[in-house]
């Protein structure tokens, strides 16, 4: 707001200065005169100036206060201009948002829309979950059908992932499913400029986390990042769906554990589920073997347990997820693609989905 007075307070100044030389101009013309041989060039010395006391009285004074008051206005107009400058700066910051924003939501759009159509696969404009058309092909018998493949929510994406790792989802997609790469780098149409237009309007749809610290240590704003939050988790209307998942896949299977019911959660809160990753079929509603593998690895057989030794490191490495070239478990080097959980659910639902892997 400082920042646009400021803005009109120079636009009306300048008017004002111009306004000021065109009128000066033209007064200037009209009181010179007509004389005799002007036509040819008139000599300076044939106008008869202003006498010394005239001089040096009233004119000479005029000119002392004009200078007295280009003084003040400098005087002050400098600070001014160094106190408002800040706000000018910040307000230019925030309209370059407000665009990225806007121009984001555009390229967000469906393609009837004149958009990419990510809001026709992930649930619209505030990406709550959808489904993408999808054919998918027997390896054994080469029988192509059509699915529907569950789109996760991406009103949570930075909950899961850093801004770098989706950039890189954005880039070169995600192998094996409807999420195709867009990004220039992985032989998309978007440019490098798109893709950080879509991730600041990504930023704007996510849900507001509770318990949140922003990184100066102040309480969640608009503009903290659920992915820097200092323990922020998702709210209770979220949780709570999440455990309302739970309690209807526990009543459909009696003998399940809580640990199952979360890596299988219901397709409806896809976003969470570990089974999407790691249960060939679960992202169309025909899952094969729990936990045998697809885009993640294979936890079953005791792969997690020769994996991760200790139980605690397992648990530290799902509420972290896996960063770019980092090591975690047995000579395992991270690729970013296993995304953190621990501001999506609780410690004690980490550990019930980990018991339940180590067991399989």
């Amino acid at each position: 707001m400082v920042a646009l007075n400021t803005t009109a307070v120079a636009w009306v100044i300048f008017v004002v200065i111009l306004l000021g030389w065109i009128t000066y101009y033209f007064l200037n013309n009209s009181s010179a005169r007509k004389e005799l041989g002007s036509e040819i060039e008139m000599a300076p010395n044939r106008k008869q100036y202003y006498d010394d006391e005239q001089m040096e009285g009233s004119r000479l004074e005029r000119f002392q206060l004009f200078g007295v008051l280009l003084l003040v206005t400098v005087v002050i107009g400098l600070p001014v201009y160094w106190i408002l400058e800040p706000g000018r700066q910040a307000g230019a910051v925030d309209r370059k948002h407000e665009e990225f924003v806007g121009w984001g939501e555009e390229l967000f759009q469906t393609t009837a829309n004149g958009g990419f159509n990510c809001a026709g696969c992930h649930g619209g404009l505030k990406g709550t979950g959808g489904q993408a058309p999808y054919a998918v092909t027997d390896p054994k018998t080469g029988e192509v059908r059509a699915v529907s493949w569950y789109a996760p929510a991406l009103n949570t994406v930075f909950y899961r992932f850093s801004k770098e790792e989706v950039r890189f989802i954005l880039n070169y997609g995600r192998p094996f499913s409807p999420m195709s790469a867009w990004g220039a780098p992985g032989g998309g149409p978007m440019t490098e400029q798109n893709i950080e237009t879509l991730l600041v309007y990504l930023e704007t749809i996510q849900i507001e986390p509770d318990s949140c610290l922003n990184p100066a240590g102040l309480p969640f704003s608009d503009t903290a990042d659920p992915s820097v939050c200092d323990g922020g988790t998702l709210p209770q209307p979220t949780k709570d769906e999440i455990q309302k998942a739970v309690d209807s896949y526990l009543k459909a299977n009696p003998d399940a554990s809580e640990g199952e019911a979360l890596f299988n959660l219901d397709l409806n809160s896809g976003a969470y589920s570990c089974a999407r990753c790691h249960t060939q079929g679960w992202s169309y509603g025909n899952p094969v073997a729990t936990g045998q593998g697809a885009f993640g690895w294979n936890l079953t057989g005791g792969a997690t347990n020769t994996h991760f030794p200790n139980e605690s490191d397992m648990i530290n490495f799902i509420k972290a997820g896996s960063s770019y070239g980092k090591k975690y478990g047995m000579q395992s080097q991270g690729s970013g693609r296993m995304p953190g959980f621990g501001h999506l659910l609780t410690d004690e639902q980490i550990k019930a989905v980990v018991e339940y892997v180590r067991g399989l």
